[in-house]
């Protein structure tokens, strides 16, 4: 493995631009505009747009932990675990989206990286152990049920921070040459700054992120502690010019008469192919010298990570709003799990906000609480449901919305499933709000937009009298809470700008049995007694 040395630094780069484009191009695939009807009629997208989320051993490992079961797109992981166990970190050094969008930045000339500074900041250093910590963190409340590891999954961010932050914006300054239609997101332009930042942090020390924060290289840097590729190092070769350490991305000490940091090597090569003198090279081996084959972890610190990951989860769900007081407005996609399962599963990526056609989903804010940040919801104001549509649970990777299709969803006309159907929620009407109610005015827009079939919208003639006291006869709406399940579209059409007349809220839910309407639920407890 020793020879060809500036050629393994190529084949690295190509390998980087290739997985790169792939990512970008199944991103920007992940779009209704891209979608195909399926045999079953379903719309469905002939790209397998979860790919890198699937492929990701964070997710697998940390999802299983947290939901009990490993859901069957997560095995492709396999394929990134494997390699690191025999060959290394090269995950991050070759595939990872993020360590590539890094590692092009980290090349930025900065004040802080310049001569012996940035010799002195390519060394290894203790703070590097922090994303070990953060691992442990995540992964201890991932067993204790929370699957709050997806807000720092790089996988995850990089989809989140593009998908949502980086692409609408893009789309907005070239008028729409990227979507089908311009698309807006709630926090879009704080996932953007995140990443922005993140970016930023490499004019002050080389991929910052990789080295100090990202759980997902702490992962892999603990699974490739046994890998049989090493780093050989030959000091009377060394002329100490500095140049390995000077291209160093990792932070691992390839400098010869240091202790080769093997955990932190991202395997790119760069030492080797800077190195005038040959006195570096990588090669298979059982054991290297002067190689630490591990981080050297405090033993405190550690149990301090985990008590804190495990201590995280009851805290946050101790709060009311997820027992007894559920924000009304908290309306989960169709096919997610109950909220408990739900929040075990869902890795905040946003693939199924990216997805959605009528931009209806976004990224919660406190609606479910500090643990579902950044989950999805339905926001009816903004879009609705589209009936026949099922593309979030083909994007979703971890089963958080269950795979379903357009006749299992049945609200399309013609496509009623042979049970229920899956509701989101309930429309009520605010009658202050309401023109046929509240001003004697005509208005049937929520009833025209309904799109299930027998309509979950009626209208019903009333004699009102307006402002001068003359009578005159006006269709007033209703709401059949038997067909309703809580589109939005209603919501969305209505014309009553400031605050609709109509709103969804989530009760009436398929996927939870006790955020039913109360009358309801008391009947189906007296039949139960009886």
């Amino acid at each position: 493995m020793s020879t060809g040395r500036p050629k393994l630094a190529r084949i690295r780069r190509i390998s980087q631009i290739v997985f790169l484009l792939l990512f970008l191009f199944l991103l920007v695939m992940a779009e209704a505009r891209w979608s195909r009807p399926s045999a079953q009629s379903d719309i469905r997208i002939p790209y397998p747009i979860r790919l890198f989320l699937e492929i990701d051993p964070l997710t697998a490992i940390a999802g299983a932990l947290a939901s009990g079961a490993l859901y069957r797109g997560l095995l492709w992981s396999l394929a990134v675990i494997l390699p690191t166990l025999f060959l290394g970190r090269a995950f991050c050094g070759w595939v990872c989206p993020l360590g590539t969008v890094n590692h092009f930045f980290s090349w930025v000339k900065s004040e802080r990286k310049r001569g012996k500074r940035l010799i002195d900041s390519n060394r290894y250093k203790k703070w590097q152990r922090l994303k070990y910590y953060v691992a442990i963190a995540v992964l201890a409340a991932a067993a204790a049920g929370s699957a709050v590891f997806g807000l720092l999954d790089p996988i995850s961010l990089t989809v989140r921070s593009i998908g949502i932050g980086l692409l609408p914006a893009f789309d907005y300054a070239t008028r729409g040459t990227l979507v089908f239609k311009q698309t807006y997101f709630r926090q879009g332009a704080l996932f953007a700054a995140i990443f922005i930042a993140i970016l930023a942090a490499n004019l002050l020390v080389t991929r910052l992120w990789c080295r100090a924060l990202c759980p997902l290289g702490a992962l892999l840097g603990w699974l490739s502690r046994g890998s049989l590729v090493n780093l050989r190092k030959d000091p009377g070769a060394c002329d100490q010019c500095n140049r390995c350490l000077m291209a160093c991305q990792g932070g691992d000490d390839p400098i010869p008469g240091a202790v080769w940091r093997k955990a932190e090597c991202h395997l790119c090569f760069n030492c080797v192919a800077e190195c005038p003198t040959s006195g570096i090279a990588f090669e298979f081996s059982a054991k290297a010298a002067d190689a630490a084959r591990g981080p050297n972890l405090d033993r405190r610190n550690l149990l301090v990570g985990a008590a804190a990951g495990l201590a995280m989860v009851p805290v946050l769900r101790a709060s009311a709003g997820l027992a007894v007081e559920r924000d009304a407005r908290l309306i989960r996609p169709p096919g997610s799990l109950d909220e408990k399962d739900f929040l075990s599963r869902c890795i905040r990526c946003g693939a199924c906000m990216k997805v959605c056609p009528n931009n209806v989903l976004h990224p919660a804010a406190g609606e479910a609480g500090i643990e579902g940040l950044w989950t999805p919801v339905v926001a009816p104001r903004i879009g609705y449901c589209e009936p026949s549509c099922s593309l979030c649970a083909q994007a979703c990777p971890t089963g958080a919305i269950w795979e379903f299709t357009a006749r299992e969803k049945g609200w399309a006309v013609g496509s009623r499933a042979a049970s229920q159907p899956i509701r989101i929620g309930t429309a009520f009407y605010d009658r202050g709000h309401c023109l046929p109610w509240a001003m004697a005015t005509e208005c049937i827009v929520c009833e025209e937009w309904c799109p299930v079939s027998p309509k979950a919208i009626f209208l019903r003639p009333a004699e009102v009298a307006d402002a001068a006291g003359a009578l005159k006869t006006v269709r007033q709406p209703y709401v059949d809470p038997a067909r309703c399940v809580g589109c939005g579209a209603c919501e969305y059409a209505c014309p009553i700008a400031d605050r609709p007349a109509v709103y969804v809220t989530s009760i009436g839910e398929s996927r939870s049995k006790s955020n039913q309407i109360l009358l309801e639920r008391q009947e189906r407890r007296r039949i139960a007694k009886t």
